[in-house]
């Protein structure tokens, strides 16, 4: 099997806050259709965002509907990555623990967290 890319796609009601804010976390660009969107990052497609007009948010971390998915990313400078994250319209769901992750939440309220 030649796989040319693996690509992760959220649902979301508002393609547009969407992809955008994962297009500003990844350093990419945003190629949209309709009801596709797909964030490419040097040239290679890295996250979809397919329309889903009735989408709605996981509430995390145990409520319904539950999480289904998230995506770790690994940063060298978390003071930085925090701050990039909530001005591209994240929200912060989970403060420190003691542990080497923040849970926050996308645009959609998909989960994700900042790990270092």
């Amino acid at each position: 099997m030649d796989i040319r890319f693996q690509v992760v796609a959220f649902d979301a009601a508002d393609l547009d806050a969407e992809s955008t804010f994962w297009a500003g976390v990844l350093g990419g660009t945003v190629e949209a259709e309709d009801d596709w969107h797909m964030v490419m990052v040097d040239g290679e497609p890295r996250i979809g965002v397919q329309l889903a007009p009735d989408h709605v948010p996981p509430d995390w971390p145990d409520g319904q509907p539950p999480q289904q998915m998230h995506l770790d990313l690994w940063v060298p400078d978390i003071a930085a990555a925090h701050e990039t994250v909530l001005g591209l319209g994240a929200r912060l769901l989970q403060e420190d623990t003691g542990d080497t992750f923040r849970v926050y939440a996308d645009p959609a309220g998909h989960p994700f967290c900042l790990c270092w």
